[in-house]
């Protein structure tokens, strides 16, 4: 029997070294037509993702938090392009991406994968599972034999040995089994970056304990960032180095994992990690965290977009948009807050 060489081929362009991030995003915006009257005076728009800006460090977990409706998963497609922003930038490891002047949308997609959260519909039907992951490379120009070769020892990395489902097709897999096969798949291009966007959220807890383990160890071997999307809060807590939290499709904080989880200074943040479950009774709470609903992303209120929705409400928050600012001393900890200007309020 022949043996398959799962051995990391790793990407060695790295033109800053470690300290250049390999993303860097300014002022991502997109908005989304609303159909009205056909002949309205007014058009209207979705607010869906308004100046996003930040940067993901090399070999880093970057989680990404917010409520339904806050932007998360817009960004990510259009980070991947999978969309196109209405303006905005992108750096990728000092090169800009496509028709900003540096790296073909292309070779940006080689380097950028993404796997999403509906793992059945991530896959096509008619082909079998070494023909999935092998099709992307051969589309680059790797020949069929070495695509299949590479298929084969990507199924055996993820748990699944290729002479079992190298030719089975995706209704033949559980959920688990087909996220392993979305994993492999993106692993093909051997990308640096990987997006992944509630790729764990669909499967129970032991097989989604399973995935996890086996992206942390992936990212290692392969020296990969991720950009991890999720609603489950222990998750992101297990896989991220750091946080940015959204809201109404801004950003609102960003820090690293513990400082965001242990002296969030956002009162939206600190809403959100209060409804985390606790097996302790002391920290139990019959009163909800937050009352309300956002506002319409259509017509987002004046100035702090948490207004009507924040127990410090002030004047201010009403009539200025704070921006990010480091939270007192701490520069890598960056909160959009009109109270962060007030002295030792979260210290």
């Amino acid at each position: 029997m022949m043996k398959l060489d799962t051995a990391p081929n790793l990407n060695t362009h790295d033109r800053g070294g470690p300290a250049q991030p390999i993303l860097v995003v300014n002022n991502l915006k997109k908005y989304f037509p609303v159909r009205g009257e056909l002949f309205a005076k007014e058009k209207k728009f979705v607010h869906a993702v308004d100046n996003v800006s930040f940067s993901v460090a090399k070999g880093k977990t970057l989680g990404i938090v917010g409520e339904s409706g806050c932007g998360k998963s817009t960004t990510a497609k259009l980070i991947a392009r999978l969309i196109n922003p209405d303006s905005g930038k992108m750096v990728f490891d000092g090169d800009g991406v496509a028709e900003y002047g540096g790296i073909a949308l292309k070779e940006f997609r080689k380097n950028l994968q993404m796997v999403f959260q509906d793992s059945f519909a991530s896959l096509n039907p008619r082909l079998t599972i070494e023909q999935t992951i092998s099709y992307g490379p051969t589309v680059h120009g790797v020949s069929k034999s070495e695509a299949t070769l590479q298929a084969k020892a990507l199924l055996q990395r993820v748990g699944l040995a290729p002479e079992l489902f190298a030719s089975r097709y995706p209704h033949e897999l559980s959920g688990g089994q087909r996220q392993r096969v979305n994993i492999a798949r993106a692993l093909a291009y051997q990308p640096r970056l990987v997006i992944l966007d509630e790729a764990v959220a669909a499967l129970d807890k032991s097989v989604q304990a399973q995935v996890l383990n086996l992206l942390q160890e992936l990212k290692s071997e392969r020296q990969l960032t991720y950009l991890f999307i999720s609603h489950d809060l222990h998750v992101v807590h297990y896989m991220s180095d750091e946080v940015m939290v959204m809201y109404l499709g801004q950003v609102v904080e960003k820090g690293p994992v513990d400082r965001i989880f242990n002296h969030a200074a956002h009162p939206y943040t600190q809403a959100l990690f209060s409804a985390i479950a606790s097996m302790d009774p002391a920290k139990r709470t019959s009163k909800p965290p937050l009352e309300g609903d956002p506002p319409n992303p259509i017509n987002p209120p004046v100035g702090c977009r948490f207004q009507d929705r924040c127990p410090y409400v002030k004047d201010t928050c009403r009539s200025v948009s704070p921006q990010l600012a480091p939270v007192g001393l701490v520069n890598d900890h960056i909160v959009a807050c009109h109270l962060n200007l007030e002295p030792r309020t979260y210290e």
